[in-house]
């Protein structure tokens, strides 16, 4: 009888405990909104309410000009841009392909990069670091027009640097970076690779939150420097990698400066430099058709939030947190 007892007062104070744990996490909860309620109206004042204000613009036709003349014309936008405007398709496919190339460029040359300047015999590795971080300081503009003089097809180093390493007879010198649609992506690419400093700044951050006894473990055990980097390097840097595949991601989708300060937006060469953001920028602030620009931006989200689900999706078969896969 005693024990029944016993058990059923130490229920009843069990009960008692979890009623004022959950009465704290409450408060805590309560206290948490508390705090984030600054960027809770900032969300929703300047993130949220545009973007359905946007939805709502894409059904009208009004110019900035003009904003009392809006008149409702329901789905004429999303037919226009989806069926009789060759231009979008074309800025998409232009903005996808310049993708393909500079992003996987990025994400191995940031990884490569912190990989060497977390090396502890690399002489001088903090002066490097800075060195490696300092164009991020650089502003935009000023480092594109510098990159525009630096491929100069005459005085540009980098034809400079071709020719003296004696690739004149073959033709290579001379290369018209910023004028050959060939080369352009390649070209934007480089300006790219200059700001490339926050990637491997992050880089090094995961890097150094690697236990240094697994590649002792791995080095006691005969595995050389590519199987490490294969086995413990890569699988533990996986989260990190996947941060910085979705956010240059969603940066080059949205790529628009390089291209506008170099070429005005007119798409030079031969339209391969009309990224979707250039055409966007045109239709809805130099041709002021903000229904129609409520649209493209539209298809530049929805396109934006199919290819992120898609690398979440993924992200299950190859991103490792902890000692695991991602359930």
């Amino acid at each position: 009888m005693s024990t029944k007892l016993h058990e059923l007062s130490r229920s009843h104070a069990q009960r008692r405990a979890l009623k004022r744990m959950g009465g704290r996490e409450r408060r805590d909860a309560l206290w948490g909104l508390f705090f984030i309620t600054p960027w809770i109206m900032g969300f929703l004042a300047f993130y949220l309410m545009p973007m359905v204000s946007s939805l709502g613009f894409s059904l009208f036709d009004f110019t900035l000009s003009a904003p009392e003349d809006a008149r409702f014309i329901g789905l004429d936008n999303w037919q226009r841009m989806l069926f009789d405007d060759p231009n979008t398709w074309h800025s998409m496919k232009v903005s996808l392909g310049f993708l393909a190339i500079s992003l996987p460029t990025m994400l191995i040359f940031g990884l490569l990069l912190a990989i060497l300047l977390n090396a502890k015999h690399l002489v001088g590795r903090n002066l490097f670091r800075t060195l490696f971080y300092a164009p991020t300081m650089v502003p935009l503009i000023a480092a594109i027009l510098i990159w525009e003089s630096v491929l100069n097809p005459s005085t540009g180093w980098v034809n400079r640097l071709i020719s003296l390493s004696g690739f004149e007879a073959t033709g290579i010198n001379g290369l018209r970076w910023l004028d050959d649609p060939s080369l352009v992506y390649f070209a934007y690419t480089f300006i790219s690779l200059w700001g490339i400093g926050n990637a491997i700044l992050i880089n090094l951050a995961g890097l150094q939150n690697i236990p240094t006894e697994l590649y002792e473990a791995a080095a006691i055990d005969g595995a050389g420097w590519i199987r490490q980097l294969r086995k413990i390097t890569l699988p533990m840097m996986s989260p990190i990698i996947f941060y910085n595949l979705v956010l240059g991601l969603v940066l080059q989708l949205q790529y628009f400066i390089v291209p506008w300060v170099l070429t005005e937006g007119t798409g030079y060469p031969q339209g391969s430099t009309s990224f979707f953001m250039v055409y966007f920028y045109k239709q809805a602030f130099t041709f002021q058709n903000m229904g129609y620009g409520a649209t493209l931006a539209w298809l530049m989200f929805v396109v934006t939030l199919i290819i992120t689900l898609v690398l979440f999706a993924s992200a299950r078969f190859w991103v490792f947190y902890g000692g695991g896969r991602e359930d």
